[in-house]
């Protein structure tokens, strides 16, 4: 069998390189010249100029801007890059004996965005041609902000909502967990979800090596896989330079007291620190990157604390024991094969081990706030690791072949004695092609295959504590410019699900867009798209308890669907000295069988728990609003320069079925029908629950001569609906009294949901290029607030930060 898989590999591997016809021995030619700044002709000093299929070949402008580059005869094109200026191509034909020499200029942005590249849909688009909405994050903002974890940086982009670890794009979903997340989440085109939960996993992704973060609004199933139904969240990672990189972050802070002192619970002192250090170089056509993480963190939430008469011997927790940790080793290998031009192929992996808790609810709405319910709350201790081969091939005729493949593996230890093991086995072959001769078109295709396993009691409701999901799916998608103005594109995929070895399920979904560029600086859009999610293993079978709050199983959930359309307008201008795009649209979102996690009183046969939060479909809703985004940046005066990031999200969420019944109760109620009006607290506006129908999120910086000072804001307004039976838990607890301790949380909902306004503050000094301090506070005032109900979010923060950047 060994022997035949070798001989399989050598015969795919053959064929792969044999479409290049071979490579013939070649004479040597010079590409030459100067790159300058087209308004005053200086030279950039650092320009990268590199070959667009090889990077590795390329050359760093001197200190008069000039470049020289050997380099095989044949047709190239050269991608030019500076910090600050429009990245350039310029075709060139070398020919064996001649030097080509160019005198190259570079724009400046007319703001942050203009003329940055994306890879929406896998295809690489600059933002003004896209047909879809997007929010794209620099990595000057994510460095600035002492970024550890990348939900704090997503949590600023406006119509992206963070709920205890669950993304939210225009209110697609309530609050999860992070369980069953209906936004996709990957990094270099990798998806990053928990096998038995779909759960993002934040912490591994390296923050320290960020080239840039890419936010899709609306449905992206089509590219993106079935998780990304109401959006998707690219992560790239920057390449090897070709200059060695070092580059260490280093920060230590704490947490301030509680804004009221009877709230504080902590004795020690409440510390917060870490470091990450990244080498990256390229050396002899292969690019290497390592990089170590280590976090350390007190925790701003305690343990709880017991009634007199209540025994707590499930989350008997001391205040150490709250604290988390994280440790990552990450590497990235790529190399490039110097006899067959075009070809690439190598491995990155991910080390990561971290102790971290899981908050289900606090102890009370006033001396609690920061504490946890007695058995709401649970510790995890998670070893994870994956590898990631790949090869990648581009042809002399513009096509790109490229196979990307994955195993993880994930074990995780709970204080409830609940252990659960996983692995994720992914491939996924893209094919891509660019046909210039037909002006512009591209097309795309490509089959992906992911086959999740679990072991974990947790999951018993399926009746066996061993579980797994395959998925494959075939998609294609095209795109095409038309007279330099009118992009479209359309794109179809179908998936097919198999749980637990029973029947495949088959589902075709598709999406359409245009965008036209009407005038120099105004773009009109229209897309409209679908998506399709299937319920995790976790959302089917989860059962268990902790202490009286329990999950419980739903196997007979079934997948959820929507449609998104959307029009928008981007619109360039320039005020006095502030260059900027204005980007308005409007959107409507239509779910049908709406997955939504409810508290409740479930099956009277589970005596685990009293009662606790059962994954349900529960309709249709319907989600309309518009999103208005403001981009730009101002030269105030010779050395002061002004970045702005503004964006303003509305939305009517509503349950177009109020009075259907999706689920009975028992006991507490009577057995009365669980429906949309039944279960909520304030059903009048049809509302869904747990959703914001503004948001507001900013950020301004000012840069003058090494010194920089920033200022980000959210703004979330007051939680309009909720589960009735969160009320209903709280006045059963109370009733029963003796060991059972009342939870609380509607005092705060009725007198406290005002919305919230949160500052964070940021100032730094560069001494060099080599050398920055930074000082930088989170939740400025101090607020005591809850986005996600009984769940506190975090007091005052402070950090110092120091870099070193060697180059």
């Amino acid at each position: 069998m060994v022997r035949q898989r070798n001989f399989l590999s050598i015969i795919f591997i053959t064929l792969l390189l044999g479409v290049s016809g071979g490579v013939m021995s070649q004479g040597y030619g010079y590409f030459t010249g100067v790159v300058l700044d087209n308004e005053t002709n200086d030279p950039l000093i650092g320009a990268t100029i590199k070959v667009k299929k090889n990077p590795s070949i390329g050359a760093a402008a001197g200190l008069d801007g000039d470049f020289f580059i050997k380099i095989p005869e044949g047709k190239y094109t050269f991608v030019i890059s500076y910090t600050g200026m429009t990245t350039d191509t310029v075709l060139v034909n070398i020919l064996a004996g001649q030097t080509v020499e160019r005198t190259i200029k570079l724009e400046m942005y007319t703001n942050e965005l203009q003329g940055v590249e994306v890879s929406v849909g896998r295809f690489n688009k600059k933002i003004e041609d896209l047909t879809v909405s997007m929010e794209v994050i620099q990595p000057k903002l994510i460095e600035n902000k002492n970024t550890t974890n990348i939900e704090t940086i997503l949590d600023y982009v406006p119509g992206l909502n963070i709920v205890d670890g669950d993304p939210q794009i225009r209110g697609g979903s309530g609050f999860t967990f992070g369980v069953g997340s209906k936004v996709g989440v990957f990094v270099d085109g990798m998806p990053v979800l928990s096998a038995d939960a779909n759960r993002p996993l934040w912490d591994l992704v390296p923050t320290d090596n960020i080239k840039q973060i890419e936010v899709i609004k609306g449905a992206s199933s089509v590219l993106s896989g079935s998780s990304s139904l109401s959006g998707a969240i690219y992560v790239k990672t920057a390449d090897a330079p070709l200059k060695p990189l070092t580059k260490v972050i280093t920060y230590a802070g704490l947490y301030s007291n509680p804004k009221y002192d009877f709230m504080k619970w902590w004795t020690k002192f409440p510390y917060i620190g870490g470091i990450s250090v990244i080498h990256a170089r390229t050396e002899n056509n292969t690019d290497i990157i390592i990089g170590v993480d280590v976090k350390l963190d007190h925790g701003f939430e305690g343990p709880p604390k017991p009634g007199p008469l209540v025994v707590d011997t499930l989350t008997d927790f001391n205040e150490a024991q709250m604290g988390e940790k994280r440790y990552r080793l990450n590497f990235n290998l790529r190399r490039r094969n110097k006899k067959y031009e075009g070809l690439n192929y190598g491995i990155n992996g991910n080390f990561m081990y971290n102790k971290t808790k899981l908050m289900l609810a606090w102890l009370d709405d006033s001396v609690g706030f920061y504490r946890a319910y007695p058995g709401g709350v649970l510790l995890q201790k998670n070893f994870l690791f994956y590898l990631d081969p790949f090869i990648n091939y581009y042809t002399a005729l513009g096509a790109k072949h490229s196979l990307k493949t994955r195993y993880m593996y994930s074990n995780i230890d709970m204080s409830n004695n609940q252990t659960t093991t996983s692995s994720i086995i992914y491939a996924d072959y893209n094919f891509r092609k660019d046909y210039s001769f037909l002006n512009g078109f591209q097309f795309i295709g490509g089959l992906t295959t992911q086959y999740n396993s679990v072991m974990s009691d947790m999951y018993i409701g399926s009746g066996n504590t061993f579980n797994s999901l395959l998925n494959i799916s075939a998609y294609t998608e095209i795109q095409d410019k038309l007279f330099d103005a009118l992009n479209f594109s359309l794109g179809i995929r179908l998936e097919a699900y198999s749980l637990n070895g029973g029947t495949t399920e088959l589902k075709p979904i598709f999406r359409a867009g245009a965008s036209l560029k009407v005038y120099q600086e105004t773009y009109i859009r229209a897309s409209w798209g679908q998506g399709y999610r299937y319920p995790t293993i976790a959302e089917r079978f989860i059962r268990f308890s902790s202490g009286t709050i329990g999950v419980f199983d739903n196997p007979d959930l079934i997948p959820e669907t929507s449609t998104n359309a959307e029009i928008g307008f981007k619109q360039g201008f320039k005020f006095l000295n502030y260059l900027g795009y204005l980007d308005i649209s409007v959107f409507q979102q239509d779910y049908e069988n709406t997955i939504e996690y409810l508290f409740g009183f479930w099956d009277s046969t589970y005596t685990f728990a009293i009662g606790g939060f059962k994954f349900l479909n529960t309709g249709k809703s319907r989600i309309m609003g518009a999103d208005i985004s403001l981009t730009g940046k101002a030269a105030l005066g010779e050395n002061l320069i002004m970045n702005t990031m503004f964006g303003y999200t509305y939305i009517i969420p509503k349950s177009m079925e109020p009075d259907y019944v999706f689920a009975k109760d028992y006991s507490f109620n009577g057995g009365a029908e669980y429906s949309y009006n039944s279960t909520s607290v304030n059903p009048d506006k049809q509302i869904l629950k747990y959703r914001f129908l503004h948001t507001f999120k900013g950020d301004i910086e000012f840069d003058i001569k090494g010194f920089a000072t920033g200022l980000s804001m959210k703004y979330y307004s007051p939680i309009i609906n909720l589960d009735k039976s969160i009320e209903d838990f709280e006045e059963a607890t109370a009733q029963m009294g003796g060991t059972t301790q009342p939870i609380k949380y509607m005092s705060y909902f009725y007198n406290h949901n005002n919305g919230n306004f949160i500052m964070d503050f940021r100032i730094s000094y560069a001494f060099s290029e080599v050398h920055k301090i930074a000082f930088i506070a989170n939740n400025i005032t101090n607020q005591w607030y809850s986005i996600r109900p009984l769940k506190a979010e975090a007091v005052r923060s402070m950090m110092l930060q120091y870099t070193m950047r060697m180059q």
